[in-house]
């Protein structure tokens, strides 16, 4: 017995160190799975988050003047003669705004200059020709205009056909480096130099769209030759805030007193909403005088193409076509507002902590069987979905669950799994062990004729269960096969109203498997009656417990008991039951209705010693609660096909209302009849217990 101890107790420890190492195995799998989705599946999580909480842009911050279809039936196409710019501009101005931010580009000289009409005019005598070439332009007269307003103009990188980006002014210069895979382009498309000298500020308006053509950030800084440049949106933000320059700290960004963070492409992810209709203007308003006088005071202005079949359409998670001045109006509220998202260095490491937590819960729930454990780390898991969208909302933070839950699940995924297999392969070596014991009995027909005998005389007849309790109607049915020897029922009252019934199924074979049958009824009977008695308050499960410490001090290495234990309390139809390895119970409805008791249960006797637990159900009067041996489920007709669970129910259903002792009979009947001329390869033991009621 010692040595069949040490053997469960190597098999168990095997048993943990595989499903512990499958855990292992799963959450690196999820690890690889999360990096493999990180960047797809944080965009599509962040993506969520803004849809489900817009930013609320208020109007106080940025205002935008668009040049819309209104406007171009006002003025005409675009683009349009540097006059009306200039009067637009001087509009913005005059509220005193804190910068007026052009999200074009005056790459070209106005086509109304006056020297132009002295070319189309030849005609001309060369004093008026003269005259005309010595105004001043109109480029010239929006400088003017520009230089007297603080106007931030656009610019943009390019790969060919641009400016040598060393001839070009960045006032102030950014101090620092920038992060090391910042947006580089070698030539840059500027106003025309008059213009372009005259402003307060000067950005790129390049932002390419991420992978899935959404806009998601603004570049903080764009690498123009060797020079860097500021984002079109950091530059007006900058001087809303009257910051004296941008200075780059490692991924940081310093505006003033805030700290901006950027990714490695030096880009701010931004919250995004919707801008306000008070804060958006038709140019073709603002240069007619019809915008309020304080419309634009204080604020920062930006001024961009709107019109329907304009190029400057983009999408963002918020919208699928969008201006996309109104993109870069909503960046520089954000950084004006404290707007911007962040993902600094202790999320990443926060995320594989609740990462390593769920595995580690998945492995003491592998290792212990406390399965409770991973309903913990499913609310885990959950709390973490539930905290990224919290610190999204509240907090700005970008913290991504999706790689602890992937981690956690696949880990759990891979325990379940080597847990299944492992249950698999014990019943693969029972199932083999069995046969083999049947196989070897029926070689031995005087022994088996003498376990029979042993078997039948031990169980109590129909007279002795009518007699128990006119409460609760038995019938009992066993028909020993011709290989094995082991089945065995019972059932007696512990006091006035409650009725012990047990079913039970030794493994093993001949006379050893009839006479440890034997024991383990006598057993049953005398431990059960003893911890139990009439005490209402007892535990049943500590009980089988005992019994099955008991059980394994007799038994040697090729006996184990299933067993069903149950108590019937007969005033009320409430059972407490506890399943060591055997077969769940059935119980059929007043009303025909037939269920099965899923119980959690423990393994058979004598394998190990474990706690097993008492569980509990109601039988209203009528109901029938129907007990089976594995000989009723697995029974098998010619062509070797397995009755099974829903077979037996199956039975159950068509047997119509009947007694107790009748429905026994008849199922076992049933089940034989399904067997046809086959042999038996168990015995069949079916106890029915029809509760009646007071």
């Amino acid at each position: 017995m010692a040595s069949s101890s040490k053997s469960d107790a190597k098999a168990s420890d095997a048993a943990r160190q595989i499903v512990g190492w499958a855990v292992l195995l799963g959450g690196l799998i999820g690890a690889l799975l999360s990096l493999a989705v990180g960047e797809w599946g944080r965009r599509t999580l962040f993506d969520e988050w803004q849809r489900a909480a817009p930013r609320t842009i208020a109007p106080d911050k940025v205002a935008v003047v668009l040049i819309d279809s209104l406007s171009l039936d006002a003025v005409g196409p675009w683009p349009w003669p540097r006059y009306y710019m200039a009067r637009l501009t001087e509009e913005i101005a005059k509220q005193q705004p804190k910068a007026i931010g052009f999200d074009v580009v005056f790459a070209e000289p106005d086509a109304l200059n006056p020297g132009n009409f002295a070319g189309l005019y030849p005609e001309l005598d060369a004093a008026t020709a003269g005259r005309l070439k010595a105004l001043p332009t109109m480029d010239s007269l929006l400088a003017q205009v520009f230089g007297n307003a603080p106007v931030v103009l656009a610019r943009v990188g390019t790969d060919h056909d641009g400016l040598d980006p060393a001839g070009l002014l960045v006032d102030p210069p950014i101090r620092g480096t920038p992060p090391p895979n910042v947006a580089r382009y070698p030539q840059v498309v500027a106003s025309l130099p008059e213009i372009d000298g005259v402003a307060l500020g000067h950005a790129l308006v390049n932002g390419p769209p991420d992978e899935d053509g959404n806009v998601r950030h603004v570049p903080l800084t764009i690498l123009a030759g060797r020079q860097a440049m500021p984002g079109f949106a950091i530059e007006l933000a900058r001087i809303g805030l009257d910051a004296p320059d941008l200075a780059w700290e490692g991924s940081r960004l310093k505006l003033g007193k805030r700290t901006l963070e950027a990714d490695s492409a030096g880009r701010l992810a931004f919250r995004m909403g919707r801008l306000p209709d008070s804060a958006a203007f038709s140019a073709a308003e603002v240069i007619g005088g019809k915008v309020a006088p304080d419309a634009f005071a204080g604020k920062v202005v930006l001024v961009g193409l709107g019109a329907e079949g304009t190029a400057d359409i983009v999408a963002t998670p918020l919208e699928t076509e969008i201006f996309g001045v109104l993109v870069q109006a909503q960046a520089v509220d954000a950084i004006l507002g404290g707007g911007w998202l962040s993902r600094p260095p202790w999320i990443g490491w926060a995320e594989w902590t609740a990462a390593l937590l769920l595995v580690t819960l998945a492995l003491f729930a592998g290792g212990t069987r406390r399965y409770w454990l991973l309903a913990l780390g499913g609310a885990i898991a959950a709390a973490l979905w539930a905290g990224s969208f919290v610190a999204f909302d509240r907090a700005n933070l970008l913290f991504d669950p999706l790689r602890p839950t992937l981690v956690g699940v696949t880990a759990a995924i891979a325990m379940g799994i080597t847990l299944f297999m492992l249950a698999r392969a014990e019943r693969t070596r029972l199932a083999a062990a069995l046969t083999e014991q049947r196989v070897s009995a029926a070689e031995q027909e005087g022994e088996l004729k003498a376990a029979r005998r042993i078997q039948l005389g031990m169980v109590p007849n129909a007279a002795s269960l009518t007699a128990l309790d006119p409460r609760a109607q038995i019938g009992a049915v066993l028909r020993p096969a011709k290989s094995v020897g082991g089945d065995f029922y019972d059932a007696l009252m512990l006091g006035p109203d409650r009725l012990l019934f047990i079913v039970g199924d030794v493994t093993g074979k001949g006379v050893p498997a009839a006479l440890y049958m034997a024991l383990s009824k006598a057993l049953s009977k005398s431990v059960l009656s003893r911890s139990v008695g009439d005490d209402m308050g007892a535990d049943l499960g500590e009980a089988v417990a005992a019994l099955n410490r008991d059980l394994m001090a007799e038994a040697d290495d090729e006996m184990g008991v299933t067993m069903l234990v149950g108590v019937l309390d007969c005033a009320s139809g409430e059972v407490a039951l506890v399943n060591a390895g055997h077969e769940n119970p059935l119980v059929v409805r007043a009303d025909g209705v037939v269920e099965t008791l899923p119980l959690r249960g423990g393994p058979p006797f004598c394998v190990v010693d474990f706690p097993y637990p008492e569980e509990r159900a109601r039988l209203a009067t009528g109901d029938t609660l129907v007990l089976i041996t594995d000989g009723a489920t697995e029974a098998q007709d010619a062509s070797q096909a397995l009755l099974g669970l829903e077979g037996v129910i199956a039975a159950l259903r068509g047997e119509g209302e009947m007694a107790a002792t009748e429905r026994a009979e008849d199922l076992a009947d049933r089940i034989r009849g399904f067997e046809g001329e086959t042999e038996p390869s168990d015995d069949l033991t079916i106890l029915v217990i029809q509760y009646r009621g007071e």
